[in-house]
């Protein structure tokens, strides 16, 4: 009588696993994952392209504001860093470098801040066309940057949110065990402070 309760214990477990396995959830977590790595692709082109604004404005704003080389030398060099960080799929599992990628792409958003802020201390500068068509470009980038930053955090809470809940998390630990949870973007510190109002 054992033996058979083993037989049946064992057909119980082959027909649950196999009904798992055709229920189609089994892959589940490489299509998010995929999704995620997707969406993760969209951010870096976004910010690629920030980057390669980044001399045209400069070299635009050179001509008008010599004396105001602090500035630009402060976006050439954030811009350095934001384009030397290596990043690659692996960047996505791995807090201290995503950390490390966002930290230097928050620092190019400082820098082109206080570049664009020269506007209001050169009015020729305001005027000229060039400046004027490559700020609306880094204002459009800024928010493409927005929405695929967006995308992508949707995309990680999906995928993350598989790898925890059932039946996913059993697919995980049979099939995936070695699949990490993926970084998501975190609001900058200077962000979490209310902004002050002044009417003086």
């Amino acid at each position: 009588m054992s033996g058979l309760a083993r037989i049946l214990a064992i057909i119980a477990v082959i027909v649950v696993v196999v009904g798992l396995v055709v229920s189609g959830g089994i892959n589940t977590i490489p299509t998010d994952e995929e999704k995620a790595k997707a969406a993760w692709s969209e951010v870096q082109n976004q910010y690629q392209r920030r980057a390669d604004l980044v001399p045209n404005l400069v070299e635009t704003v050179k001509g008008y504001a010599k004396q105001e080389e602090k500035v630009l030398t402060e976006v050439v060099e954030a811009r350095a860093k934001a384009t030397s960080v290596k990043i690659d799929a692996s960047t996505i599992t791995d807090p201290d470098k995503f950390k490390q990628f966002q930290e230097a792409q928050q620092g190019l958003s400082g820098a082109l801040g206080r570049l664009i802020a020269l506007r209001e201390a050169y009015p020729d500068l305001k005027s000229n066309q060039n400046f004027l068509s490559l700020q609306s470009q880094l204002e459009g980038t800024e928010n493409r940057i927005a929405v695929a930053r967006k995308d992508y955090i949707e995309a990680v809470r999906v995928f993350n949110t598989d790898l925890r809940t059932f039946p996913q998390s059993i697919y995980k630990a049979i099939f995936y065990s070695s699949t990490k949870p993926m970084e998501t973007f975190s609001a900058a510190p200077e962000n979490q402070a209310a902004p002050k109002v002044n009417f003086n």
